[in-house]
């Protein structure tokens, strides 16, 4: 195969995971009054930590939400420490029955008039073939919300599930012909023969791969190893996300997204839901 005609097809492949097709601007707002759109790009770290979980990055209007689970018998519990577990925070309660109720309400689109899938990343953080396979369980109990891979085929649903976390997840999840989810790998499932189908996106720690952190000049060799990156993902029809980068508002995190923004990441990794929705917004056209 030539190697532009397998970069089109890649990148149909990773449009079909993003789901990146959206109705027109008429029919994606109520009454059809126009408003701004989903910010794509938008990843709600830590999610569960907000006030409202979910509701709040919706609010935002956030593309990506990051739900922490722990499996305790076979419940999912959601928290980012063992010791804050609460048996009423389930993924379920938290996640999947909101998200189902508005998918309905939504007449079958996460945001109303979009067809471009919620990116829903789960990390998890009990061992992980175990909480996978209990994971798999329930996201079963909802065949028509989540984008799903069967047979070499993927079918995009209003929600895509993405796992991340505990590494042990990704022997039962390659061995599935039917899935409901797919892998967060790590850089260096770059250029492997990982296929996209299985994982979309590529999320590593910013502090293990660059040493700068917003202040001063960003080095030379640090931007264009961040482009690279970035690029080869792409060509593999790859998403790219980076955690740990600086979140406190100021010149700092500002000069950073700024660069990361013009690198084309996918994913801006934030607890600041207003912080970065109005940088995407002051930066629309970029």
């Amino acid at each position: 195969m030539a190697l532009t005609t397998r970069r089109r097809a890649l990148t149909t492949l990773g449009a079909a995971l993003a789901g990146a097709v959206a109705l027109p601007a008429t029919s994606a707002w109520a009454g059809g009054h126009h408003g701004p759109s989903p910010l794509w790009r938008a990843h709600a770290h830590n999610d569960y930590d907000h006030p409202r979980p979910l509701f709040d990055a919706l609010d935002h209007r956030f593309g990506s939400v990051e739900a922490d689970i722990f499996l305790v018998g076979d419940q999912l519990l959601i928290s980012h420490d063992a010791t804050d577990l609460d048996p009423t925070r389930t993924l379920e309660s938290l996640y999947l029955d909101p998200l189902a109720a508005r998918v309905r309400a939504n007449h079958g689109s996460a945001y109303r008039g979009w067809r471009r899938p919620l990116q829903l990343l789960i990390d998890i953080k009990t061992e992980g073939s175990s909480t996978y396979t209990e994971l798999d369980r329930h996201l079963r109990r909802y065949p028509h919300l989540f984008t799903t891979y069967a047979h070499g085929r993927v079918h995009p649903g209003p929600v895509t599930a993405v796992i991340s976390g505990d590494r042990a997840a990704r022997v039962p999840m390659e061995a599935q012909t039917v899935r409901r989810a797919f892998y967060d790998g790590r850089l260096s499932d770059l250029g492997t023969s990982a296929p996209v189908s299985f994982v979309p996106l590529i999320s590593d720690n910013w502090t293990l791969n660059f040493t700068w952190q917003g202040t001063g000049a960003f080095p030379d060799a640090e931007r264009q190893k961040l482009r690279t990156i970035i690029r080869a993902a792409h060509e593999n029809g790859q998403q790219v996300r980076f955690w740990a980068t600086p979140d406190a508002a100021g010149p700092a995190r500002d000069a950073l997204w700024t660069e990361l923004l013009a690198a084309g990441v996918d994913y801006f990794n934030t607890d600041d839901l207003a912080g970065l929705e109005a940088f995407l917004d002051a930066h629309a056209s970029a």
